[in-house]
């Protein structure tokens, strides 16, 4: 096993815990630190051994001075006996602050650490002492801020979450009860919203589900080679008759003769659903749903574009933020978060581009296959 492969479940790869945006294995940046740890410590040994050299070539010295010029052998043990205790303390004031400097800021480090693992997330270390101490503490600082972000994150999420199932869990109940006191008749037209929400919470929690295997890496992607055209033209036509019903078109144009790409296809035909689903929710009667794509390098890209009324200014930049939604979207706010997800670990990425008023376009990439 290499040095930087582990196993986790008898598989090898990064430990479900390491961030999504982190490249794996950590490459140039950890063997950096290895080397940064390796001169830290050849510093201390350096300081140690320059410290003993000195001392003892002063005694050395000190000790022929005195039988030299001193007459008499006991006044010559007594002196030198002197400056060899006098030589000892210094070297030990000396070495004592040296490594005071060296190791304050490390005690600064435990300190802090010993907060942070109570709950304290706000903890961070003055940067100070040796260059190595330094990067050590921008570190930890770097490590207490992104652990301080994931738990506000966290935070969020329980809120959020709590939000999204308060909404189809107070329906059920509702008609439930009204359906018991006899309130409503139970029938199917009374039936049929209690149905209808409980598959709302079931897409909810399977997209959750989902989330949480991409986000922490533990979500399996079966790659293969593929036709991304027949993949789109066949998820296209799944969304055709829902598409007219609402007077709204739905278009491929790009090439269908593209190199073939290396993907689950599964979960792309899902990140193109998930696209045609939000284009579809914010297109008026009467306008259109472009597909295109096309080679760009060693990769695929994909445009789905909508003519629907856009995508605010202040809400483009977040909206793959889970749960996050404009006040005109519907939904749970995860489909787009899923589909960053599914396309970061194809390693490919998606960004999205809007004019107020007139039309949305997400793009991703996946990549060729290789040879």
């Amino acid at each position: 096993m290499g040095p930087w492969r582990h196993r986790w479940h008898g598989r090898a790869g990064p430990p479900p815990w390491w961030p999504v945006d982190e490249p794996w294995p950590p490459g140039p940046r950890w063997r950096a630190w290895r080397t940064m740890r390796g001169r830290f410590v050849w510093r201390i040994v350096l300081l140690m051994g320059l410290f003993l050299l000195l001392t003892a070539a002063a005694i050395s010295l000190v000790v022929w001075l005195v039988a030299t010029v001193v007459p008499g052998g006991a006044a010559t043990v007594l002196v030198a006996a002197a400056v060899l205790i006098l030589a000892a303390a210094v070297g030990v004031v000396s070495v004592g602050r040296a490594l005071r400097h060296v190791t304050a800021p490390v005690g600064d480090v435990m300190e802090a650490a010993g907060r942070l693992a109570a709950g304290d997330y706000a903890a961070r270390v003055v940067e100070r002492g040796p260059p190595e101490v330094r990067r050590l503490t921008i570190a930890f600082n770097q490590m207490a801020a992104r652990l301080q972000a994931h738990e506000d994150q966290r935070r969020s999420l329980l809120a959020d979450l709590a939000h999204e199932l308060r909404t189809p869990l107070a329906v059920i109940q509702g008609n439930l009860e009204a359906l018991l006191d006899g309130v409503y008749p139970r029938d199917d037209a009374h039936l049929a919203p209690v149905l209808e929400e409980t598959r709302v919470l079931s897409a909810l929690i399977e997209d959750l589900r989902l989330l949480a295997l991409a986000e922490t890496g533990a979500l399996t992607l079966h790659r293969e080679p593929a036709d991304l055209p027949a993949l789109i033209h066949e998820t296209a036509s799944a969304f055709r008759a829902q598409a007219e019903s609402h007077g709204v078109k739905i278009t491929y144009d790009g090439a269908t003769d593209l190199p073939p790409v290396n993907i689950d296809t599964v979960r792309i035909r899902q990140v193109l659903s998930s696209l045609i689903t939000n284009a579809l929710q914010h297109t008026p009667s009467g306008g259109s749903i472009r597909i295109a794509c096309g080679v760009d390098g060693a990769a695929v890209v994909v445009r789905v574009t909508d003519t629907g009324e856009g995508i605010a200014a202040e809400d483009l930049p977040r909206i793959f933020e889970r749960f996050y939604k404009a006040k005109t979207s519907r939904g749970t706010g995860l489909g787009l978060t899923i589909a960053k997800n599914l396309i970061t670990l194809h390693g490919g990425q998606i960004a999205a581009e809007s004019v107020v008023g007139k039309e949305t376009t997400i793009r991703f990439t996946v990549p060729i296959c290789p040879g």
